[in-house]
Protein backbone atom coordinates (compact mmCIF):
# COMPACT_ATOMS: atom_id res chain seq x y z
CA UNK A 1 0.00 0.00 0.00
CA UNK A 2 1.24 3.47 -0.87
CA UNK A 3 0.39 6.84 0.53
CA UNK A 4 -0.87 9.52 -1.83
CA UNK A 5 -0.85 12.75 0.13
CA UNK A 6 -2.71 11.74 3.28
CA UNK A 7 -5.01 9.10 1.71
CA UNK A 8 -4.16 5.41 1.53
CA UNK A 9 -4.01 3.93 -1.96
CA UNK A 10 -4.47 0.25 -2.80
CA UNK A 11 -2.38 -1.65 -5.34
CA UNK A 12 -4.65 -0.49 -8.19
CA UNK A 13 -4.11 3.13 -7.27
CA UNK A 14 -7.59 3.80 -5.87
CA UNK A 15 -8.06 5.78 -2.70
CA UNK A 16 -9.37 3.53 0.05
CA UNK A 17 -11.67 6.09 1.62
CA UNK A 18 -13.57 6.36 -1.68
CA UNK A 19 -14.96 2.85 -1.09
CA UNK A 20 -15.81 3.17 2.62
CA UNK A 21 -19.51 3.41 1.74
CA UNK A 22 -19.38 -0.11 0.28
CA UNK A 23 -18.67 -1.75 3.62
CA UNK A 24 -22.36 -2.21 4.34
CA UNK A 25 -25.03 -1.21 1.92
CA UNK A 26 -28.54 -0.51 3.17
CA UNK A 27 -30.05 -1.86 0.00
CA UNK A 28 -28.63 -3.98 -2.77
CA UNK A 29 -30.48 -4.28 -6.03
CA UNK A 30 -29.49 -7.16 -8.25
CA UNK A 31 -31.65 -6.66 -11.29
CA UNK A 32 -34.45 -9.19 -11.72
CA UNK A 33 -32.94 -11.83 -9.46
CA UNK A 34 -35.14 -14.42 -7.85
CA UNK A 35 -35.38 -14.10 -4.08
CA UNK A 36 -36.34 -16.73 -1.55
CA UNK A 37 -38.11 -14.92 1.30
CA UNK A 38 -39.03 -16.13 4.78
CA UNK A 39 -41.00 -14.08 7.26
CA UNK A 40 -42.41 -15.07 10.63
CA UNK A 41 -45.49 -14.01 12.52
CA UNK A 42 -45.10 -11.77 15.53
CA UNK A 43 -44.63 -13.85 18.70
CA UNK A 44 -44.90 -16.89 16.41
CA UNK A 45 -48.71 -16.57 16.41
CA UNK A 46 -50.37 -19.24 14.26
CA UNK A 47 -52.17 -18.08 11.12
CA UNK A 48 -52.37 -21.38 9.27
CA UNK A 49 -55.30 -22.61 11.35
CA UNK A 50 -57.56 -20.11 9.60
CA UNK A 51 -58.45 -20.97 5.97
CA UNK A 52 -59.62 -17.40 5.36
CA UNK A 53 -56.24 -16.06 6.50
CA UNK A 54 -54.48 -18.41 4.06
CA UNK A 55 -56.79 -17.18 1.28
CA UNK A 56 -55.82 -13.57 2.03
CA UNK A 57 -52.10 -14.41 1.86
CA UNK A 58 -52.48 -16.23 -1.45
CA UNK A 59 -54.64 -13.50 -2.99
CA UNK A 60 -52.10 -10.84 -2.09
CA UNK A 61 -49.28 -12.89 -3.62
CA UNK A 62 -51.35 -13.29 -6.79
CA UNK A 63 -52.00 -9.54 -6.90
CA UNK A 64 -48.36 -8.62 -6.21
CA UNK A 65 -47.49 -8.37 -9.89
CA UNK A 66 -50.20 -5.83 -10.56
CA UNK A 67 -49.87 -3.89 -7.29
CA UNK A 68 -46.11 -3.92 -6.74
CA UNK A 69 -44.47 -5.17 -9.98
CA UNK A 70 -43.27 -8.27 -8.13
CA UNK A 71 -43.99 -11.77 -9.43
CA UNK A 72 -44.51 -14.38 -6.71
CA UNK A 73 -44.04 -18.04 -7.55
CA UNK A 74 -44.03 -21.07 -5.29
CA UNK A 75 -44.90 -20.48 -1.64
CA UNK A 76 -45.79 -22.36 1.52
CA UNK A 77 -47.82 -21.16 4.49
CA UNK A 78 -46.65 -22.70 7.74
CA UNK A 79 -48.40 -22.16 11.09
CA UNK A 80 -46.14 -19.28 12.13
CA UNK A 81 -44.15 -18.32 9.04
CA UNK A 82 -44.24 -18.26 5.26
CA UNK A 83 -41.71 -18.96 2.51
CA UNK A 84 -42.06 -17.65 -1.02
CA UNK A 85 -40.11 -17.01 -4.20
CA UNK A 86 -40.37 -13.61 -5.84
CA UNK A 87 -38.79 -11.53 -8.58
CA UNK A 88 -39.01 -7.82 -9.18
CA UNK A 89 -39.94 -6.66 -12.63
CA UNK A 90 -39.48 -3.37 -14.48
CA UNK A 91 -40.62 -0.54 -12.21
CA UNK A 92 -40.61 -2.68 -9.07
CA UNK A 93 -40.00 -1.08 -5.71
CA UNK A 94 -37.20 -2.40 -3.53
CA UNK A 95 -37.71 -5.86 -2.04
CA UNK A 96 -38.01 -4.39 1.46
CA UNK A 97 -40.78 -2.02 0.27
CA UNK A 98 -42.66 -4.84 -1.42
CA UNK A 99 -42.43 -7.17 1.60
CA UNK A 100 -43.33 -4.31 3.96
CA UNK A 101 -46.42 -3.43 1.91
CA UNK A 102 -47.41 -7.10 1.72
CA UNK A 103 -47.05 -7.47 5.50
CA UNK A 104 -49.03 -4.31 6.17
CA UNK A 105 -51.94 -5.22 3.92
CA UNK A 106 -52.14 -8.86 5.05
CA UNK A 107 -51.89 -7.82 8.72
CA UNK A 108 -54.86 -5.48 8.39
CA UNK A 109 -56.95 -7.98 6.45
CA UNK A 110 -56.23 -10.97 8.69
CA UNK A 111 -56.58 -9.00 11.94
CA UNK A 112 -59.97 -7.75 10.71
CA UNK A 113 -61.13 -11.39 10.56
CA UNK A 114 -60.27 -11.98 14.20
CA UNK A 115 -61.73 -8.93 15.94
CA UNK A 116 -65.19 -7.48 16.37
CA UNK A 117 -65.94 -4.41 14.24
CA UNK A 118 -65.96 -2.15 17.30
CA UNK A 119 -62.52 -3.32 18.48
CA UNK A 120 -59.49 -1.14 17.73
CA UNK A 121 -57.08 -2.23 15.02
CA UNK A 122 -54.59 -4.84 16.20
CA UNK A 123 -50.87 -4.59 15.91
CA UNK A 124 -49.03 -6.06 12.98
CA UNK A 125 -49.29 -9.77 12.43
CA UNK A 126 -45.69 -10.10 11.21
CA UNK A 127 -42.29 -9.67 12.77
CA UNK A 128 -40.55 -6.52 11.62
CA UNK A 129 -37.69 -8.25 9.85
CA UNK A 130 -37.69 -10.84 7.10
CA UNK A 131 -35.01 -13.06 5.64
CA UNK A 132 -34.18 -13.03 1.97
CA UNK A 133 -31.79 -15.13 -0.05
CA UNK A 134 -30.74 -14.24 -3.59
CA UNK A 135 -30.76 -17.38 -5.72
CA UNK A 136 -27.49 -17.28 -7.61
CA UNK A 137 -27.33 -20.70 -9.28
CA UNK A 138 -29.51 -23.53 -10.50
CA UNK A 139 -28.31 -25.75 -7.64
CA UNK A 140 -29.24 -23.12 -5.07
CA UNK A 141 -32.61 -22.59 -6.73
CA UNK A 142 -33.34 -26.34 -6.83
CA UNK A 143 -32.45 -26.73 -3.15
CA UNK A 144 -34.84 -23.98 -2.05
CA UNK A 145 -37.49 -25.03 -4.59
CA UNK A 146 -37.53 -28.56 -3.15
CA UNK A 147 -37.54 -27.29 0.43
CA UNK A 148 -40.77 -25.30 0.07
CA UNK A 149 -43.21 -28.21 -0.48
CA UNK A 150 -41.22 -30.46 1.89
CA UNK A 151 -41.34 -27.98 4.79
CA UNK A 152 -44.86 -29.01 5.98
CA UNK A 153 -43.84 -32.69 5.72
CA UNK A 154 -40.74 -32.15 7.90
CA UNK A 155 -42.89 -30.22 10.40
CA UNK A 156 -45.31 -33.17 10.62
CA UNK A 157 -48.27 -31.17 9.29
CA UNK A 158 -48.92 -33.43 6.27
CA UNK A 159 -47.89 -36.92 5.14
CA UNK A 160 -46.59 -35.89 1.70
CA UNK A 161 -45.85 -32.67 -0.16
CA UNK A 162 -48.95 -33.21 -2.33
CA UNK A 163 -51.34 -33.02 0.66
Amino acid sequence: MQLLGLAEVNTLGYKRDVYKHLRRLERVWIGFSIYYVTTCTRNRKSVRTNDEAARILVEEWRAAHMRHSWAVGRYVIMPDHVHFFCRGETGAKALSDFVGNWKSWTSRAINALCRPRSAPAATTLWQREFFDYVLRSNECYAEKWDYVPDNPVHAGLVQSSGD
